[in-house]
């Protein structure tokens, strides 16, 4: 998906190309289509960004496993994309979803489910949003 343009046709221009990094990846953030809530933020590989345009759900790439994903094929949970964006320097993408069940593999609708606190001894995390939607052990039995 990589042709060579300056930062003037990056930024302004209407040709795609991702700027993938070292890794051959890409930063994606995806969010409810319906309340804008963030619900996890993973990498795509030109692959996985290729699939994810051609079938309309989302596709990953796993650093941990080292292996591409498609959201939901263990969980049943899967993003439908609504809408994808890229940034102004085509090195991140935003993808709007409709989201079945939950995003996050612990069993929560978002990955995001732990805020930050100011404390006197330092930041510590609080949980906020937490229910869990599924049981991550029912679902991924090893």
């Amino acid at each position: 998906m990589s042709t060579s343009l300056d930062n003037n046709d990056i930024e302004e221009g209407l040709t795609f190309q991702p700027k993938f990094d070292a890794s051959g990846l890409v930063t994606c953030v995806a969010t409810d289509a319906v309340t804008g809530d963030v619900l996890m933020v993973a990498h795509m590989n030109d692959e996985a960004l290729r699939r994810t345009i051609a079938s309309g759900e989302a596709w990953y790439f796993s650093r941990s496993r080292n292996s591409l994903w498609r959201k939901g094929e263990t969980s049943g949970h899967v993003q439908r994309v609504v809408e994808m964006r890229m940034d102004c320097d085509q090195d991140a993408i935003w993808i709007r979803v409709e989201q079945s069940g939950a995003a996050c593999h612990t069993g929560r609708r978002s990955c995001f489910y732990r805020k930050v606190d100011a404390g006197e001894g330092g930041a510590r995390l609080s949980f906020a949003d937490a229910e869990r939607v599924f049981d991550p052990k029912a679902v991924y039995r090893k």
